[in-house]
């Protein structure tokens, strides 16, 4: 997990304002923080004051999970030429309005194709083990970074140079990336063949 602070300046938290965020509950916690307060909260009832943004990081959401779902079934079933939405939607019972939204992006970034009309569906674009597990995620979700400063399009950190944490986050993206990337679609059909 992973607090994010934000507001009109940078503060620190000290445990005890972490634990009055953690006994919120709540995924998403907003407090705002009025100009004449101290840059440093060191009391739990200044957390009011404070926007506080408490959010759960690398947890791979239903709409990556279903992403790999799909491609895993347009993989088994890739000799029937275009697979109907509605028979994928059936056989791995997910909605088929959600799985409208993610073979949008499974179109838009390549992953498959789609065609209209009486026969038309879905086929993969390449053979299943030119898929890696990681682009399949991201063509989803987007860039699976555990902080919000090692997202592609981040603006440089200020503290970079001297951030003691950043070279742990690093290191973590790298072992989720090298994790995901040396997996292919072909290993998750061969594993469920083996099973």
């Amino acid at each position: 997990m992973l607090l994010e602070c934000t507001a009109l300046a940078s503060f620190r938290l000290n445990a005890a304002v972490l634990s009055s965020v953690f006994a919120f509950g709540s995924p998403i916690a907003k407090y705002r923080l009025p100009k004449s307060h101290s840059r440093s909260i060191t009391e739990p009832a200044a957390f009011k004051n404070c926007i506080v943004i408490y959010k759960r990081y690398h947890m791979i959401s239903t709409r990556g999970r279903y992403a790999v779902r799909v491609m895993i079934d347009l993989a088994e079933n890739r000799g029937s030429g275009s697979i109907p939405l509605r028979d994928i939607a059936e056989r791995q019972e997910i909605s088929k309005k959600y799985l409208e939204i993610i073979m949008r992006d499974l179109v838009e970034h390549g992953m498959v194709s789609g065609t209209s009309g009486k026969n038309g569906g879905y086929r993969l674009t390449r053979d299943p083990s030119e898929y890696t597990v990681l682009s399949i995620i991201e063509a989803a979700e987007g860039p699976l970074a555990p902080v919000a400063c090692l997202q592609p399009d981040a603006e440089e950190c200020p503290r970079a140079a001297f951030c003691k944490t950043l070279p742990m986050w690093k290191e973590y993206y790298s072992m989720i990336d090298s994790f995901f990337s040396g997996r292919y679609l072909s290993d998750l059909i061969a594993d469920t063949v083996s099973d």
